[in-house]
C-alpha cells in the first residue's frame, strides 16, 4: 500500500500495525486515539510514533524520552508535523 493511499482511506486499514493505525487517526483528527494506539504499540516503531506524538502536543522532554526508547534522534526543530508523520508512515509502511 502506498502512502497515499493509507492516508486517503476512508477509515484505518485493516491488518496495519497500532503505530499505523496511529499515525492514521493522528492523520484525520484524533489525536488521542493515536497516542492510545501508539501506547499499545511496545516495539520500537510504537515508541517512534508515541515521541512525534509527544513533539506534536508540545511536551518536549517526553517525546526525548520515546525518541530514545525508539532508537531515533529528534528531527530537526526546521522539520514540520506533516513532514516528520509523512516520514515514519513511508518508513513503517
Amino acid at each position: 500500500m502506498s502512502f497515499e493511499e493509507f492516508m486517503s482511506a476512508g477509515a484505518v486499514p485493516p491488518d496495519v500495525s497500532p503505530a499505523l493505525a496511529a499515525l492514521w487517526q493522528d492523520a484525520h483528527g484524533d489525536w488521542t486515539r493515536a497516542h492510545t494506539l501508539a501506547q499499545e504499540d511496545e516495539g520500537a516503531a510504537g515508541s517512534w510514533v508515541h515521541a512525534y506524538l509527544h513533539r506534536k502536543e508540545g511536551d518536549l522532554a517526553n517525546a526525548r524520552y520515546w525518541y530514545a526508547k525508539a532508537g531515533r534522534t529528534p528531527p530537526a526543530k526546521s522539520v514540520t508535523l506533516d513532514a516528520e508523520r509523512e516520514a515514519i508512515t513511508r518508513a513503517l509502511l
